[in-house]
């Protein structure tokens, strides 16, 4: 028998050559093999094991007729806060011995529509995808194919499209509020580009919140797009806002890995938190409260927002479609106030 070359591993098409048969002979083996005549169901599984194709996790499922596989795409698994996202997804997952397979689309729809069809020819049960646009007719073609699908960390613009999502306007208000209280009337928001919709929303939360107070958003707020969602992209940024004649006197960073960006620049220009510029982020990932000066961040409830995206998908693709939306809360560190509440 032809082995397939060593640095990949076999496919259904190289027991189909391995055995002298059709690529639907051997998948009649492995899913229907009452169906296959004895000497040749005998001389595919000679070349299954020959090859080690049974040894393969998905074509154990498949001989069984089941994948017990589901995707998640996400923004930017290196964020902690995807990371802990796919981690609540993974542990309700693990519940009903299901596998999770994550990609990160890096804010581009065109790599996140590659990574839709790698899930799709794997055969996964389900999807679970953060947005990388509005758009989400791509997504409704693949549910349309028989795959599930949950919006995740994103609103539905379709009501027969599940998601789970947190209120980010409510979050850019909290931080917004927050700010004001601690006597800031001149605020930077370094923030991500409108096309992410938790950007949108936050912005929009922080401009209700400037306005309920009486303050024209055009002259107390100071919007900046970061060149990237990271701490680079905030070092960066509050660079530039450091040279700027009229600097803001807080700064509300659209994540914390963002916020983390900022505090080291200041640091390093000898520039006091919160005395001289507040900073506020934006998750609440694990590392905000261990800095050197802790971060106040707006707190979305993680590993709630995985776990549920998860039970919604394990639903199936013909069950109701549910909309949940979580609340964030603001947890206030010594990088904004003096006086944390006890």
């Amino acid at each position: 028998m032809t082995q397939p070359a060593a640095h990949r591993r076999a496919s259904i098409a190289d027991v189909a050559r391995a055995a002298g048969v059709s690529v639907g002979t051997v998948s009649n083996v492995l899913n229907r093999p009452e169906r296959v005549l004895p000497g040749t169901r005998e001389r595919v599984e000679a070349a299954i094991d020959e090859l080690s194709f049974v040894r393969n996790g998905s074509a154990r499922q498949l001989r069984a007729g089941t994948i017990t596989t589901v995707g998640a795409i996400v923004l930017d698994i290196a964020n902690p806060f995807f990371t802990d996202l796919a981690r609540g997804i993974e542990e309700r997952l693990d519940r009903d011995d299901f596998t999770l397979m994550v990609a990160s689309s890096d804010d581009d729809p065109d790599r996140e529509q590659r990574y839709l069809r790698l899930f799709e020819e794997h055969g996964v049960q389900g999807v679970m995808v953060v947005p990388a646009t509005d758009d989400i007719e791509h997504l409704l073609a693949v549910r349309r194919r028989g795959t599930g699908v949950v919006l995740l960390d994103r609103p539905s613009s379709d009501p027969s499209i599940s998601s789970v999502a947190v209120d980010d306007v409510r979050g850019g208000e909290l931080a917004a509020r927050h700010l004001l209280d601690e006597g800031h009337t001149r605020i930077a928001f370094l923030n991500g580009p409108h096309t992410i919709r938790q950007c949108a929303d936050r912005y929009e939360g922080v401009v209700k919140e400037l306005v309920a107070a009486g303050l024209d958003p055009a002259t107390a707020l100071v919007e900046v797009t970061v060149p990237s969602l990271n701490a680079d992209g905030g070092e960066a940024a509050v660079r530039g806002l450091l040279e700027h004649g009229d600097r803001p006197t807080a700064v509300f960073c659209v994540n914390d890995l963002v916020a983390l960006g900022v505090l080291r620049t200041l640091r390093t220009e000898n520039i006091s938190v919160p005395a001289e510029v507040a900073v506020v982020g934006y998750d609440d990932v694990t590392f905000a409260a261990e800095l050197s000066t802790p971060l106040t961040s707006v707190r979305q409830p993680t590993h709630e927002l995985g776990a549920r995206a998860a039970d919604l998908l394990l639903n199936g693709p013909d069950a109701t479609a549910e909309h949940v939306m979580f609340q964030p809360t603001l947890v206030v560190r010594a990088s904004s106030t003096s006086t944390p509440p006890k």
